[in-house]
């Protein structure tokens, strides 16, 4: 046909009728991908509809049925009671027939009941939030993440799509009305304008069929066809990596959810009302946002510069990534920056990519200053750590706009003397949106909080200072509203699996108390702390033991496992006590790698995924300052502390790592102690701070725990309380 067309001549009418067939076919079926996709909403939103309803169902039977004399339609609730009937649950469980059979029962008394059950399944059902798992044995759960999995590949099949779509459909629609002459007959009676136009349409269509936007369209039909016929195995392995997309999709298509006013944290109700208002374009986002983070990325829209103090695990990236795909939206030459902690500098830049039609640019190493001129030419996110900010920030003082800063883990710039804070305020009035972030509770440091809203709302530091007595108050955190914005993984996140946390305790072997008596006469306490992995030898400590056997059930359990220490040395001897691991009958895969200050960030993002391809039973150790903050490991559902740690909150951060938005297994915390040591001083204080944490049901309380446990004081008198235990070993020993 090409041949013909381009000697002018007449075309092959069967070849034009098959082409311009498969090309409308084509055309038909992307544009039905779309009804299709609302049609599998639908699908989801009544399996989770009849989820709920079936939740519900089992609370009727805390209701009585003298609920339903308040009705008007003649019930006797004695004779239903003395007939078994004690409950709503009962009666809704019994069949239409079985109520006929009771004497003085009939058609109006049992379509009251009906009703009045169906109220109250209502008003319970509006309530309920549903929990998936990933045991597919159970079938209303199985077919809920089926239908769930498939609207949600097809929804992303489709968010790509639109836009080529549009452009095939408006293409071939007006291209296929010009091919005037379809038949031989008509060709031979039709004038050469026609004739003309004709070829030139066919030769368009053709050369459409060999272009890269018909392969890429039909590229995106074939993943429709995989993500609508997607299999069971393949929808809860896309559950599993998914999980939090899948509970996002809920709250969006059933209702249900978190109640308001922990979606909006202590924001008074007005500005909240307000913030809701705020319209937002995320059609250059990739995610499914909870209720709560598209009420945070409203809050950093509508205020343009804040400090967003979500806990640890609640998706702050997540927000700030969809807060950039709006201004994006609104011109694709915007730039943004983030400025985060080398350890998750790559991490950035991938979820940026995932997340968002954004390009992402590193800022780092040699290649920095290269990455700086693409950037600044082409617009985008540039990511980089604050020790680069010495290199871009000339170039970025009077000379850029920022559409957005991001500033992670921001309690890195609490001192206003740093350099790296000082870079920072340099670029703060080139941006027109500010983000600060930090899972770390500012609310009982106002000294630190002070510094930071300086930078994005300085007229408030002085009323704030001034009220700092009643920080706990909601007085205060009302306040804060305009510029600060936290909600809790307990208040927003009640889905999550459970935390099991215990101690631990191993009783010191002779290895163990000969070198700790040795260290605690030295009075070196935080050798002291070394308690049990001081010897050579981990075979004769009573926590490498433990440890031992925790991660050998873990492996035979199919559980992953991530050992946390605040000492490099414990590490080392804990590789060393793991590496046979592998090889044993018992044992799993062994440990996959070591996460600690020196390991480089390339080289921490690829073990952190190494360890999430990783086979059940795998093991990664992290020293806590370096895998405390900053890194997501999901895959894990154990977490070994080899000792307590100094400051609450590198545990709690720890932890988070694990225990996250996205965790779909039971986690379990260990903390190894050893009896009649330092451990045992260290947890005593740990417990009365959380006493005082628990009185005020907030977790900035534990700053002033960390304060506690740093008093220098304090450590003095504990190193001499193990020396007066100890001194008999030591003269003994002498």
């Amino acid at each position: 046909m090409m041949q013909t067309m381009e000697n002018r001549g007449r075309p092959d009418f069967r070849q034009v009728k098959e082409l311009i067939g498969g090309l409308q076919k084509m055309d038909e079926f992307l544009r039905n991908m779309f009804p299709q996709t609302e049609q599998l909403r639908e699908k989801a939103a009544a399996l989770c509809t009849l989820r709920q309803k079936e939740q519900a169902a089992v609370q009727l039977q805390q209701i009585d049925v003298d609920e339903l004399r308040s009705s008007r339609a003649g019930i006797r609730t004695g004779l239903l009671k003395s007939a078994g009937y004690r409950t709503l649950y009962d009666l809704y469980q019994a069949g239409d027939d079985r109520l006929y059979a009771l004497n003085g029962v009939g058609e109006k008394q049992v379509r009251a009941i009906r009703m009045i059950t169906d109220e109250f399944l209502l008003q319970l059902s509006g309530r309920e939030r549903i929990r998936l798992s990933n045991d597919p044995s159970s079938v209303s759960n199985a077919e809920l993440v089926c239908a769930l999995a498939r609207y949600r590949l097809s929804q992303l099949v489709c968010h790509d799509a639109q836009e080529l779509c549009s452009e095939v459909h408006q293409f071939l629609s007006e291209t296929i009305e010009h091919v005037r002459i379809r038949s031989r007959i008509h060709w031979l009676f039709s004038r050469s304008e026609t004739k003309e136009e004709t070829v030139q349409a066919c030769e368009a269509l053709q050369r459409f069929s060999e272009s890269a936007d018909y392969s890429r369209a039909d590229r995106f039909a074939h993943l429709y066809l995989e993500a609508v016929g997607i299999d069971e195995a393949g929808a809860f392995s896309d559950f599993e990596k998914n999980s939090a997309s899948y509970y996002a999709l809920m709250e969006d298509i059933c209702g249900g959810g978190v109640p308001e006013e922990t979606v909006y944290g202590s924001i008074p109700a007005r500005l909240a009302a307000e913030i809701s208002r705020t319209e937002t374009d995320l059609g250059a986002f990739r995610g499914d946002l909870r209720k709560y983070q598209q009420f945070g990325v409203k809050y950093v829209l509508h205020q343009k510069k804040v400090l967003l103090g979500d806990e640890m695990g609640l998706g702050k990236t997540i927000q700030a990534i969809a807060v950039m795909a709006h201004l994006y939206r609104q011109s694709s030459e915007n730039r943004f920056l983030v400025v985060c902690p080398a350890s998750v500098m790559i991490n950035w830049c991938r979820e940026i990519a995932k997340f968002s039609e954004i390009r992402a640019v590193l800022l780092h190493g040699p290649r920095l200053q290269e990455g700086f001129e693409t950037w600044k030419a082409e617009g985008g996110a540039a990511v980089t750590n604050y020790e680069s900010l010495r290199h871009i920030t000339d170039q970025i003082d009077r000379k850029m706009v920022l559409a957005l800063l991001v500033i992670d883990e921001a309690h890195y710039i609490k001192n206003p003397q740093a350099l790296r804070t000082k870079y920072i305020h340099r670029m703060k009035e080139e941006a027109e949106h500010i983000l600060l972030m930090t899972g770390t509770p500012l609310e009982n440091r106002v000294d630190e909080m002070c510094e930071l809203i300086s930078l994005v709302r300085p007229d408030l530091v002085g009323e704030i200072r001034t009220h700092a007595g009643m920080r706990r108050a909601a007085a205060f955190r009302e306040m804060l509203s305009p510029v600060y914005l936290r909600r809790q993984a307990d208040q927003v996140l009640d889905e999550l699996p459970d935390l099991i946390v215990k101690e631990e305790w191993c009783a010191p072997t002779p290895a163990d108390e000969a070198d700790y008596a040795k260290e605690v006469q030295a009075g070196n306490f935080m050798t002291m702390r070394r308690v049990s992995f001081l010897q050579e030898d981990p075979g004769t400590s009573s926590k490498a033991m433990r440890l031992l056997e925790l991660c050998l059930q873990a492996a035979a359990d199919g559980k992953k496992t991530v050992v946390f220490s605040y000492f490099r040395e414990t590490l080392q001897k804990v590789r060393y006590l793991l590496e046979g691991m592998g090889e044993s009958p018992a044992g799993g895969p062994g440990v996959v790698g070591e996460i600690n200050g020196s390991t480089p960030a390339m080289e921490r993002q690829a073990l952190i995924d190494r360890f999430g391809d990783a086979p059940d039973g795998s093991i990664l150790l992290l020293q806590i300052q370096a895998g405390g903050t900053g890194v997501n490991i999901q895959t894990a559902s154990v977490v070994i502390f080899c000792e307590p740690q100094i400051k609450p909150s590198l545990e709690k951060q720890a932890i988070a790592r694990v225990y996250r938005m996205g965790q779909l297994k039971n986690v379990l915390v260990f903390h190894l102690l050893c009896t009649d040591t330092v451990d045992e001083a260290i947890r005593g204080i740990l417990e009365e701070k959380e006493k005082e944490f628990a009185l005020y049901a907030d977790e900035s309380v534990m700053a002033d725990a960390e304060a506690g446990l740093a008093d220098r004081e304090w450590i003095r008198s504990v190193v001499e309380s193990e020396r007066r235990k100890y001194l008999p070993a030591v003269v003994q020993q002498s």
